[in-house]
C-alpha cells in the first residue's frame, strides 16, 4: 500500500514537473522553426520578382544580379528539419539566409544609382513587400529564440530536467546566432555621403 502512494505522490509531481509541457514546448519550438522557414520561403519568391525588375533598368549590374540569384539558389536548397537539427546544419542554413540578405542589400543599393528604377511602382512595391518580409523575418527569428530559450530551460533546470532525464531525454537545441559575416558587417558603421 505504502509504495502505491508513494507512486501517486510520484505520478503528481512529474506532472508538474514538465510531463506536458516538455513536449508542449518542443511543438512551439517546431512551430517556430516553420515560421522562419515560411518568412524565408516567402522572401526567396520575392526575389525573382526584384530581379526582374532591376535588371530591366540596371543592365550594367550583371554580377551583382548574378550573385543575388545565386544566394537565393543556395538558400532555397538548404533546408532545415526540426527532428534531424545539429548546430551545423542550423549555421549553415543561417550562413545561406545571411548571404542572401548581404546580396539583397547589395542589390537595394543599385537602386541609388537609377532614379528611373526608384520611381517604377513595381520595383516600389516589391521593395515595400521585401522590407516587410524582413521585418517577419526578425520577429520569427525573435519568437524561435525565446522558444528554445524556454525549451532548453525546461530540458535543463531542475525539477523538469529530472522528467526530461526519465522520459523525454531531449538535448539542449542549437540557438539562432548570427554569422560571422552578419556580425562583421554590423561591427563597421554605415557610411555616409553628402
Amino acid at each position: 500500500m505504502f509504495k502505491i502512494i508513494i507512486a501517486i505522490i510520484s505520478l503528481m509531481m512529474l506532472t508538474s514537473c514538465g510531463i506536458q509541457s516538455i513536449p508542449q514546448q518542443k511543438n512551439e519550438v517546431d512551430a517556430a522553426l516553420a515560421e522562419i522557414t515560411n518568412q524565408y520561403k516567402r522572401r526567396a519568391d520575392l526575389v525573382p520578382n526584384l530581379v526582374s525588375v532591376v535588371s530591366g533598368y540596371a543592365k550594367h549590374e550583371k554580377e551583382t544580379l548574378t550573385g543575388v540569384t545565386e544566394a537565393r539558389s543556395k538558400a532555397s536548397q538548404i533546408t532545415i528539419d526540426p527532428k534531424d537539427m545539429s548546430p551545423e546544419k542550423l549555421a549553415s542554413f543561417r550562413k545561406a539566409q545571411g548571404d542572401l540578405s548581404m546580396a539583397l542589400g547589395k542589390l537595394m543599393a543599385i537602386s541609388e544609382n537609377y532614379p528611373q528604377l526608384k520611381a517604377d511602382t513595381g520595383f516600389r512595391d516589391l521593395q515595400a513587400q521585401l522590407e516587410g518580409t524582413e521585418n517577419r523575418i526578425t520577429v520569427a527569428r525573435n519568437r524561435y529564440i525565446e522558444t528554445i530559450k524556454i525549451f532548453n530551460n525546461l530540458v535543463m533546470v531542475i525539477p523538469t530536467s529530472w522528467t526530461n532525464s526519465m522520459m523525454f531525454h531531449f538535448k539542449e537545441m542549437p540557438q539562432w546566432d548570427v554569422s560571422e559575416e552578419e556580425k562583421s558587417k554590423n561591427e563597421k558603421p554605415p557610411e555616409v555621403k553628402f
